[in-house]
């Protein structure tokens, strides 16, 4: 697994953020206004995606390492059926919170052309970095990337990557 130098975290340099509106696996609609006030974790991926499968476990460390922060991960499962990714998570053991793009339409919005893909959200509902491809999201480097942008962080949370 590639490490997570703060180089892999791309300055988002598009002037919007695009909206997100998506179903999670109980048919429930999430939105990023949802979670305003926390740095949210996008993390596009797929089933059939090797590098995605092997960076979800330090997803899990990552949210874990966080907890009780205001932090979310949303990974967004790519074009695949509802049955197909709830079955990859039961039998991978995956407790992450997983949205539907089954029509890959908020990955085009977000310019996601390689998978995994990730966007760190500021806590003002602003993208802030891009990585592109598969990192250690349990590294430090990956941990303070995400710790500059919590509201704790320093005046007006924006300590960003």
């Amino acid at each position: 697994m590639a490490t997570a130098g703060t180089s892999r975290f791309v300055p988002w340099s598009r002037p919007d953020t695009p909206p997100l509106i998506l179903k999670d696996l109980d048919g429930r609609t999430h939105t990023l206004a949802d979670y305003r006030g926390k740095v949210v974790l996008l993390n596009f991926w797929a089933t059939w995606c090797e590098p995605c499968r092997d960076e979800m476990p330090s997803l899990r460390t990552l949210r874990d390492g966080l907890r009780g922060q205001p932090f979310e991960i949303l990974t967004i499962n790519y074009g695949e059926s509802a049955t197909r990714t709830r079955e990859f998570l039961e039998r991978e053991r995956l407790d992450l919170r997983v949205l539907l793009d089954p029509n890959q339409e908020a990955a085009r919005a977000w310019r996601i052309r390689v998978l995994p893909g990730s966007v760190l959200v500021g806590p003002d509902g602003r993208a802030r970095a891009a990585v592109i491809g598969e990192i250690d999201w349990a590294s430090e480097d990956a941990m303070k990337a995400v710790r500059a942008l919590l509201p704790s962080a320093g005046p007006g949370g924006s300590g960003g990557p």
